[in-house]
């Protein structure tokens, strides 16, 4: 079985990243063959500036090993690196229907939230499309909000076997030149609430960093949105990130343990008050991270070292791409 998936470098790593998509790569990597790539191509979006640019992807590259992501089992690579990403996008491009890209949720999202309508933000689940279909993946973990765009890619797909493959089987999906990948998405993490309730993400400036300073995380999670209701009484649980958050962060018999006091109340504001349960959330992200911060630290002061690592899987990623961009190629006379 053989694995894709990848997380833009587009700012700071969070804890929605890792809970949403990177622990679960520390995990697949046992499955099968892994596939995690930086994507630094779907980044231009939003950083413009070459020099941080250069630096994010460095730091996400050192965030993915920190958190156990282990080069030697699974190939870790910048998009970037392989050239043969932009060539499939640009020829997925010449068979996929306008409309399909105007009615992406996540593009109309992003406008809504104020994203300029960049050709780079219209096409990128083109670019996402040929991420995932260069390498012959077999699974690709997505989280709810980017189902859409793996659905898409299967369409798109079918309709390229379709194009140039006479007789394709639409509904056995076999025997196309592009394989057509199964999604995995894991329902209970896919979407880590930020600090302000809505999805975390860089977007909406709502997160907890991953290798943030001990006093910037300590800021962003005081400052995680609440409401008036009183220490000695019980907490409503609707609505509410910070109780999503500390279910995320503590494993099940931790939370149960929160969660009772939470639902109960009491009269001291230092056991019972939002701001009690805000230091739990804090010393749970230091337990369950700080391990991984000092690993962050220790690979950023060896760059030559992430950057060996990155060509190396290079080299194995293009490896995998070779005959499929050589097959599609072929297909369509180039």
């Amino acid at each position: 079985m053989r694995i894709l998936s990848g997380v833009q470098s587009s700012g700071r790593l969070h804890i929605g990243n890792y809970y949403g998509a990177i622990r679960e790569f520390v995990r697949l990597q046992e499955e099968g063959e892994a596939l995690y790539f930086i994507a630094n191509l779907h980044a231009l979006n939003s950083v413009r500036d070459g020099a941080r640019a250069r630096e994010l992807t460095l730091e996400t590259a050192a965030a993915f090993i920190a958190l156990g992501v282990d080069p030697a089992r699974a190939t870790l690579f910048r998009q970037s690196d392989i050239p043969e990403v932009a060539e499939l996008y640009w020829i997925l491009g010449t068979v996929i229907p306008m409309a399909d890209l105007q009615n992406a949720h996540s593009y109309k999202d992003k406008l809504a939230h104020g994203a300029a309508p960049d050709f780079g933000l219209f096409g990128y689940p083109v670019l996402m499309a040929a991420d995932i279909l260069l390498y012959d993946s077999d699974v690709v973990p997505v989280g709810r909000d980017q189902r859409q765009h793996l659905e898409l890619t299967i369409d798109w797909a079918g309709k390229f076997n379709r194009q140039y493959v006479p007789g394709y089987d639409s509904q056995k999906r076999t025997g196309g030149l592009l394989k057509v990948p199964a999604a995995r998405t894991r329902d209970e993490t896919a979407s880590v609430p930020g600090r302000d309730g809505q999805k975390m993400s860089k977007t909406y400036n709502n997160t907890i960093d991953l290798f943030g300073t001990d006093k910037e995380i300590e800021k962003q999670i005081k400052s995680v949105k609440t409401d008036s209701t009183t220490p000695d009484a019980p907490k409503p649980t609707a609505d509410q990130p910070l109780y999503e958050l500390l279910k995320v962060v503590f494993s099940p018999e931790e939370f149960a343990a929160i969660d009772a006091k939470w639902r109960e109340g009491g009269g001291d504001p230092k056991t019972h008050g939002y701001g009690a349960f805000k230091q739990t959330l804090l010393d749970g992200y230091h337990a369950t991270f700080d391990p991984a911060r000092k690993r962050y630290a220790e690979l950023m002061n060896d760059r030559a070292e992430l950057e060996r690592l990155l060509q190396q899987g290079a080299q194995k990623a293009r490896a995998y791409a070779a005959p499929v961009i050589s097959r599609v190629r072929g297909a369509v006379g180039l």
